[in-house]
């Protein structure tokens, strides 16, 4: 849930559409509330348009997916309750802030991979359709390129132009 949640905000759609509460079924007063409650939250924020967060979802789809996250979720309690391979435990809120920041990476990534598209496109024109920096794109764009998810195609110009490696 604070992945998904720490992705609905970086996507700008905004984690408070997403709520869990635990609730028995012998506590029907509570879920009412908690119903009501997220039913005016809803109704403040309005109408969700998923059309106009295309790229974002898309992108927080493809951080979901990753192998990256998947492992450090799937790794949480082991490497902070036990130990990790070097036998040291680290700590909770130390692992937290690891886990955001590759949330963090692997969103700009998916922006990017979903920015390229099916057409060359250079790191300025990725940059405008992410909103990323042209600094951070480079970074990224950096990183995809040694998994084998991008590569440098060649120059339009004196640009350098960029596509998606067949999968």
């Amino acid at each position: 849930m604070p992945v998904v949640k720490q992705l609905l905000d970086l996507a700008a759609v905004g984690s408070s559409r997403l709520q869990l509460h635990w609730v028995s079924a012998a506590e029907g007063q509570l879920f009412a509330d908690y119903v009501t409650e997220l039913s005016d939250l809803i109704g403040k924020l309005g109408p969700f348009k998923p059309a106009d967060f295309k790229l974002e979802l898309a992108a927080a789809a493809t951080v979901l997916k990753s192998t990256r996250i998947r492992w450090l979720i799937g790794m949480d309690r082991q490497i902070t309750e036990r130990e990790n391979v070097y036998h040291e435990k680290v700590d909770p809120e130390t692992y937290q802030k690891l886990v955001s920041q590759a949330v963090v990476e692997e969103y700009q990534k998916g922006l990017i991979l979903e920015a390229i598209g099916d057409k060359p496109q250079s790191v300025r024109e990725m940059a405008d359709k992410t909103g990323l920096p042209v600094y951070t794109v480079s970074l990224r764009l950096n990183d995809l390129e040694k998994a084998g998810q991008a590569q440098f195609q060649g120059f339009e110009g004196t640009t350098a132009k960029f596509v998606l490696m067949a999968a």
